[in-house]
């Protein structure tokens, strides 16, 4: 990975962490974004120093702003001429309704609308770099779930863990959706699950599904474990063209049939063009 131009978000925990210290430790240039520029800096020191490389940078952003997904947008456009791999990592679990910034349901927010809107941002850079690879971190937690076009920021009933399932469904279909759009161009775009992790998912609320986290992690997987696809999918030459597939354990599986559906993929896709618009004018 010398030479190669990694930008990961929500690296400053969990599988983002691990999977930035992995791909530094093959010699890539690596790019963290984070929302606490103490905790940046932190991690920034401790990967160039497990790693050796220091090659490794941070951007601050809260990815659930829009304008702040564009700020760091710019910020990476006006450091950098090139993007080899997009790890779109960064995101929540979230018990009890809450409004983004821009009064969108927080978890559509960033679980969803910044990793399209970052990607978008970013195309140029990575199609100007092919080779090179999206990766969008969904989650099992799609398979059951249905995606709420009509009004997805005011559910008539909030469900933290329906609409967390919603916003995984909605990655795969954006990554799909996503990787029709790029056939020809050398950029691939692909989801993966990294399983149940011990980290700090779902401490960020309080209430029962806290210590129902807390009780399930203490047999999940380290951060290391399961950032392991995501690293095999921005490394691997095994993958190299690969590209609309979900992995799990680096093999591609099969997802919903709704995360399949072309028709709600483009409605999705319009939906977010539509939301970012109305915020973020051109």
């Amino acid at each position: 990975m010398v030479g190669k131009i990694i930008l990961i978000t929500g690296a400053t925990n969990g599988i983002g962490k691990a999977a930035a210290g992995a791909l530094a430790k093959q010699g890539a240039h690596v790019l963290i974004v984070g929302r606490n520029s103490q905790k940046c800096a932190e991690t920034v020191a401790e990967i160039r120093r497990n790693t050796g490389n220091q090659a490794v940078e941070a951007f601050t952003a809260d990815l659930s702003s829009m304008a702040e997904v564009r700020r760091l947008a710019d910020q990476v456009k006006a450091a950098y001429s090139r993007l080899h791999v997009l790890l779109n990592n960064a995101g929540a679990y979230y018990a009890t309704r809450q409004m983004s910034a821009d009064g969108y349901e927080m978890s559509f927010a960033l679980n969803h609308l910044s990793y399209f809107y970052l990607t978008v941002l970013l195309l140029d850079l990575l199609k100007a770099s092919a080779p090179s690879r999206i990766i969008n971190v969904s989650s099992s937690a799609h398979m059951f779930a249905k995606l709420n076009l009509t009004d997805p920021h005011n559910p008539k009933r909030y469900n933290g863990l329906r609409i967390y399932g919603e916003t995984k469904l909605a990655n795969l279909a954006f990554t799909y959706a996503l990787a029709r759009r790029l056939q020809g161009t050398g950029v691939t775009a692909n989801a993966m699950h990294p399983g149940l992790v011990r980290t700090g998912f779902g401490h960020n609320t309080n209430g029962l599904m806290t210590q129902i986290f807390s009780v399930l992690q203490r047999f999940g997987l380290t951060p290391e474990q399961g950032a392991d696809t995501a690293v095999y999918l921005a490394s691997s030459p095994e993958v190299e063209g690969v590209t609309g597939k979900y992995f799990t354990k680096r093999q591609a599986i099969a997802s919903s049939r709704a995360a399949h559906d072309q028709q709600t993929g483009e409605a999705l896709w319009a939906l977010s063009e539509r939301l970012i618009a109305e915020k973020q004018p051109a």
